[in-house]
């Protein structure tokens, strides 16, 4: 009897075992060390959640207070960092530049030759900080701003806002940006963060297996679809069309409308619960709840035609924009955030490795295919024009 076939995309393949991150979605639960999302993003900060991710429970208050004085003093970066910032074209794509300046960074690290675990929580501080540094000095060089120069006084969230805007960010959206960082921190074997463990567990340094988990995260099908929600969202404001009939041609004409279902959450995603009514508050407390309500009767036609939920990308678009924030950065943030994902990852496997090595199916010729020769071969057919 012929065994089945592998899975595609490896879906529902156990790849490793981890302490960090469970899922159950069935359920639709979502926990960091056992700490369910839903009380993280009433209670945590991101601080005190990177915290948990990377040392395995929650700080008290003196551990809280030096991590985030940590994360804070790591605010630096070479200046020959932010001179290659200054060289790229205003046309290069956000995600382009950081996945690029992340390895630059790796050579301008101070631990860059020590791969120890000491070493690799430092450079994971660093990473933390600057990945956001980045994200926002781009911003501003390609728009012909000024850097905003950091302020360790302010929480990395109120921080991130401080030097994309450089203006204090309001207490709203802190907090609003902050839970979205919590939410986003980790989720198990993600596509990006089982990149970086596989390059984690050939023993290659930190800032490569974070680099390779930025390149997977560009990848549309992963870090992609708020993007696309917020693309749909400005689309049908300005045909002026209705929200539910626009969609409901979509979806009749086979085409895909981003932030709906899960690989792996068959119910609610629980960050969605989350980014629905920050981004209702954001909307009404800014006087503009247009992409709240748009993105909330979506929704419900989807989830009435289709029987889908929304994920967190559905409401983070919204959320993101009414924030201020421009879309080609919505991927960018997401790495804001799961930087402290990806790096709890590959201190795991650093600290526990074996090489990552699994086999494929074969599905090609049969065993032995002849070898023919050159002049045997039949001639190829020409293209046709």
């Amino acid at each position: 009897m012929p065994e089945a076939a592998a899975p595609r995309g490896l879906e529902g393949i156990v790849a490793t075992t981890s302490g960090i991150c469970w899922i159950d979605g069935e359920a639709g639960v979502l926990s960091y060390r056992g700490i369910d999302i839903h009380e993280l993003a009433a209670k945590s900060t991101f601080e005190e959640t990177t915290y948990l991710l990377w040392f395995g429970h929650l700080p008290n208050q003196q551990e809280l207070t030096a991590f985030a004085g940590q994360m804070a003093i790591t605010r630096t970066m070479d200046g020959s960092v932010i001179d290659f910032l200054r060289t790229l074209p205003a046309s290069a794509t956000p995600m382009e530049v950081l996945r690029t300046a992340v390895s630059l960074l790796s050579i301008t690290d101070p631990d860059d030759a020590d791969s120890s675990h000491d070493a690799d929580i430092r450079k994971c501080l660093r990473l933390t900080s600057q990945i956001a540094m980045l994200v926002a000095y781009f911003d501003r060089i390609r728009k012909g701003k000024q850097i905003v120069p950091p302020d360790t006084h302010l929480s990395h969230a109120g921080n991130f806002l401080w030097m994309l805007t450089g203006e204090q960010p309001i207490h709203e959206a802190e907090r609003a940006l902050d839970v979205a960082l919590v939410l986003h921190a980790d989720h198990e074997l993600n596509a990006s963060t089982f990149a970086a463990r596989v390059i984690a567990a050939t023993l290659s340094d930190v800032h490569s297996a974070i680099a390779g988990a930025i390149g997977a995260l560009k990848g549309p099908l992963h870090g992609g679809a708020n993007e696309a929600v917020m693309k749909l969202l400005y689309e049908i404001d300005a045909a002026g069309t209705d929200p539910v009939d626009h969609v409901r041609s979509l979806l009749a004409n086979k085409v895909k409308v981003s932030g709906f279902g899960h690989r792996v959450y068959k119910t609610e995603d629980p960050r969605a619960t989350h980014l629905r009514r920050m981004s209702n508050d954001l909307g009404t407390a800014a006087g503009n709840a247009r992409w709240y309500e748009m993105s909330e009767a979506i929704e419900g036609f989807v989830r009435g035609e289709k029987k889908l939920n929304a994920n967190v990308d559905f409401y983070s678009a919204s959320t993101y924009t009414t924030l201020g924030i421009d879309m080609d950065l919505f991927t960018p943030i997401f790495a804001v955030s799961r930087i402290a994902g990806w790096a709890a990852h590959v201190i795991e496997q650093h600290d526990n490795n074996r090489l990552i090595r699994p086999r494929a199916e074969y599905t090609g010729p049969a065993y032995p295919a002849p070898y023919i020769p050159l002049n045997e071969r039949p001639p190829s057919v020409p293209s046709v024009e």
